[in-house]
């Protein structure tokens, strides 16, 4: 400590941006984190393509994507740098069922017995990994179940939104690797991504829930924070959600995930979650386990 001016001041360390997230983080108390990251695994499969990769895909690689258990980005090209894991399907929104249906059967065939849970996101999507597990820790991977922002057309028990990603129990991985390859339970390609990999869920005997916590707030988000803390939706979210549609302190503080984030924007939010803190205010951990099902609105 010095003083300038007759004014004492904090002497700061020098070089303080070459400190890592991982070296400012030791002053945090994250034990509870850490010990749910052994007890919760979660694989997190991205879908993102190489004129994105370099873009979208590094902002997940440099925020969220360090906090999952195991990530594995997918695209059409094998890029052993990044890397990912190419897939034969072609690029294009008419391919997103295709490269959805792949994904999970590598999943299934190379990493099934290395996590628990199983959640597919895009590039565009912010995941808060911490909340995901806390979500799914009184979860049961083993019974036939997914979670994720839920709509109610085109499914009769509904889909996830594809953007805010969706998370299915080692059950229902299980139950689509060894029933839905090469038979004409779950589409090979074509169609919307989201509804088909819905449709594919359901005639496997996977449930849906609403996927909300004890309050009845929201955890999966289809659309950027912004949307939600204000409430400017489109007139169709209103149309295809399932139950009250949320805003502002409607949102989960144990909030899942967001969608439509660029990669500036997923930064931003990064440092706001991690970074800064308001001085002796403490949060307090609730439960935050219950899942209503949709029948129950």
């Amino acid at each position: 400590m010095g003083v300038a001016n007759g004014t004492r001041v904090e002497k700061l360390p020098p070089n303080i941006n070459q400190y890592t997230d991982s070296d400012l983080n030791l002053l945090a108390d994250d034990h509870i984190a850490r010990e749910m990251s052994q007890k919760v695994r979660v694989l997190i499969w991205v879908m993102t393509s190489p004129s994105s990769l370099k873009i979208k895909a590094q902002a997940i690689k440099e925020t969220w994507g360090k906090r999952c258990n195991i990530i594995i980005y997918f695209s059409s090209k094998t890029d052993p740098t990044f890397p990912t894991v190419g897939i034969d399907v072609p690029e294009g929104r008419d391919h997103l069922t295709g490269k959805t249906m792949a994904a999970f059967r590598y999943i299934y065939e190379n990493h099934f017995h290395e996590a628990d849970w199983f959640m597919k996101a895009d590039d565009d999507t912010y995941v808060i990994v911490e909340n995901l597990r806390y979500f799914l820790s009184k979860k049961d991977k083993t019974e036939p179940i997914f979670f994720g922002h839920l709509f109610k057309v085109n499914v009769q028990q509904g889909y996830y939104s594809g953007g805010s990603g969706y998370v299915v129990s080692k059950e229902a991985l299980h139950r689509f690797g060894t029933k839905a390859v090469n038979s004409s339970i779950c589409r090979g390609d074509g169609g919307d991504e989201d509804v088909e990999f819905g449709l594919c869920m359901e005639r496997l005997g996977v449930k849906t829930s609403l996927s909300l916590d004890e309050m009845g707030r929201s955890l999966f988000h289809s659309m950027h924070p912004q949307i939600h803390l204000l409430g400017n939706y489109p007139a169709w979210h209103y149309r295809y959600t399932k139950g009250i549609v949320q805003k502002g302190f409607g949102v989960s503080r144990y909030a899942v995930s967001f969608h439509y984030v660029p990669p500036d924007d997923m930064r931003t939010l990064d440092y706001y979650l991690y970074h800064i803190r308001p001085y002796g205010i403490h949060s307090t951990v609730r439960t935050c386990n219950e899942t209503q099902s949709p029948n129950h609105l």
